[in-house]
């Protein structure tokens, strides 16, 4: 049975109003095989099924364990690009639960595709405006003081096909340049105070090891306060495609900043005009002026279910669920609109709420059966609150592609069919 209500906001609906509103036979409904399910008689209670009634798999015959057969749709997708070494890779957002990302499903985004770097021969240069230039190994890193914080990562392209119309058809395809991780590295003021910082420094340039030397300008206030040089995910080493050896991690800020397979830092007095922040990843205006350097993610959130490519299956009661996020800090509330966004009710939020992570919400909703629009809006804990389509396009026109937050809506049609809708 979903949970309903929290000590907060107690919902009209609760636990025991719903089952003696239902009744036992609906619940017996509910607990029976789904429509369409390929099932064997006698695999169903009260039989004993097959898999009781012979030993398993042998312990630990996989070296590295993988999710089971049944969930081979869990998995990314790629959108299609002229080159093979460049484009993106999705996370299916609408299979997800909590808010951890698993490594294998997160999104990607390439420029000159994933090189192949032997750690024991790769280094990072720390140079610049610095007292002593650094050369560091892999084990010079991993022997500094090291943390471990969970944060989202979301690119700034995430959900800009969009813009105009509702192009996307699943939450994958209109949210999945978003994931969150647990990320452990070295903090990058560490290895800067170990080099000392000269007088006048104020820009840092990071330079990935890939084909494509990818770079990006980040203020040096911004490394002294929360920025890591990440080796670890997860609980385990970087995957290839999210930087091995070692990235950096930019908090709160648009992915394309942390720059993957970190090999050069580069200390100096003025930002460094990379063309990753000028000819790209800026935000072009009504007036034909772009805006550079708006690396920050407002807050944000997207309910992952139901969402567009689901199906609902009749009238009755549903969990609402999504994600929020925020680069300014925390989340501080969710709220739900199952009416287009006439009225708004407050959802539950899963603890705990991480300052730059997603953070779960839950609401329940009792179906009536008749065509409607779910939204969802965050407010975060600097009080901003996540604007409407409309007015994202009155402030910044249809000429941006990057920073699209606008609060994200879903069609039920009367059959249960869901869909990308703008409203």
């Amino acid at each position: 049975m979903p949970r309903i209500g929290t000590q907060e906001t107690r919902p009209v609906d609760s636990r025991r109003h719903f089952i003696g509103r239902a009744g036992l036979a609906a619940l017996a409904a509910g607990l029976a095989p789904r429509p369409g399910a390929a099932q064997a008689a006698d695999n169903l209670p009260p039989a004993v099924p097959a898999w009781t009634r012979s030993q398993g798999e042998a312990v630990n015959w996989r070296p590295y364990g993988l999710p089971a057969d049944f969930e081979k749709g869990v998995v990314k997708i790629k959108r299609p690009s002229p080159l093979p070494t460049e484009g993106v890779s999705l996370t299916p957002l609408q299979h997800l639960h909590g808010t951890i990302t698993p490594s294998g499903v997160v999104f990607e985004r390439s420029h000159g595709g994933t090189p192949l770097i032997d750690p024991q021969q790769h280094r990072v240069m720390l140079h610049g405006l610095v007292k002593r230039p650094l050369l560091f190994t892999m084990d010079d890193l991993v022997r500094f003081p090291s943390q471990t914080r969970i944060h989202f990562l979301e690119c700034s392209g995430n959900t800009s096909r969009d813009w105009r119309s509702p192009v996307s058809k699943t939450v994958q395809e209109s949210h999945g340049l978003l994931s969150c991780c647990e990320w452990t590295g070295v903090a990058l003021s560490t290895l800067l105070e170990e080099a000392g910082v000269q007088p006048g420094a104020a820009w840092v340039l990071a330079e990935g090891a890939d084909a494509s030397g990818t770079s990006r300008s980040i203020p040096l206030a911004k490394c002294l306060d929360d920025v890591l040089v990440v080796y670890a995910q997860n609980g385990e080493m970087l995957r290839p495609e999210q930087g091995y050896p070692v990235r950096l991690f930019v908090p709160g800020w648009e992915g394309n900043v942390s720059i993957k397979w970190l090999r050069r830092i580069k200390v100096g007095d003025a930002p460094f005009m990379t063309r990753q922040e000028t000819a790209r990843y800026t935000d072009l205006m009504p007036d034909g002026i772009a805006r550079e350097f708006t690396w920050f993610m407002e807050a944000k959130s997207v309910i992952t279910y139901p969402s567009g490519g689901h199906e609902l299956r009749g009238p009755g009661f549903y969990e609402v669920s999504g994600l929020a996020w925020s680069g300014a800090g925390r989340i501080r509330r969710v709220d739900v609109s199952v009416d287009a966004g006439r009225t708004w009710r407050q959802a539950q939020l899963q603890e705990p709420v991480l300052t730059r992570a997603l953070t779960r919400f839950r609401f329940p909703w009792r179906w009536d059966g008749a065509p409607t629009v779910l939204q969802s809006r965050a407010i975060d804990e600097s009080g901003y609150v996540q604007p409407t389509r409309a007015q994202l396009v009155q402030l910044r026109g249809y000429n941006s592609r990057y920073h699209n937050n606008a609060i994200q809506s879903w069609g039920i049609a009367a059959g249960g069919k869901v869909s990308n809708v703008q409203v």
